[in-house]
């Protein structure tokens, strides 16, 4: 193998194992909405965007390569001829990026659902605070009429 097929081949084991990690970051993420812990998202986000960042540079830098080698398609008939070693690599680099993109698909769902959900609570005691803005009067005494009949009235 020629040393511009070996960097391809270093560089796609590289791109694996960063999207590895990214996949087990949008594993804790996952967890991290399931157990309701909103404090430790803000700095997953951060290494969140982080890797997202690089793994579009790592695979733009993959793209120009297969570009420059004439390859317009999918890949894995080239990779199968010229790279031999590298078909498990890219097989399972691709199953990674299926399962990131359910993780984050399903994320996305679970954040929109609390969000609702949050919505909705946030309505609740806006509507009940508004009901009960007047409770007393300016006598200090009860506002709110109590209907039906007096005690002892027969």
């Amino acid at each position: 193998m020629n040393s511009q097929l070996q960097e391809f081949f270093t560089r796609l084991n590289a791109e694996r194992n960063t999207m590895r990690e990214f996949v087990a970051l949008l594993e804790k993420e996952q967890q991290i909405l399931l157990n309701q812990d909103a404090e430790k998202l803000l700095a997953l986000a951060e290494a969140k965007t982080t890797f997202a960042n690089k793994l579009s540079l790592i695979a733009s830098t993959r793209r120009q390569f297969l570009s420059a080698q004439g390859v317009t398609a999918d890949p894995a008939a080239w990779i199968a001829k010229h790279v031999p070693p590298a078909v498990p690599v890219w097989k399972e680099l691709r199953d990674l990026a299926a399962r990131a993109d359910h993780l984050n698909h399903t994320n996305g769902e679970v954040i929109q659902l609390r969000l609702r959900s949050n919505q909705q609570a946030l309505n609740a005691l806006m509507v009940a605070t508004r009901s009960t803005s007047n409770l007393y009067g300016k006598d200090g005494q009860h506002s709110i009429a109590i209907g039906g009949r007096s005690l002892g009235s027969g």
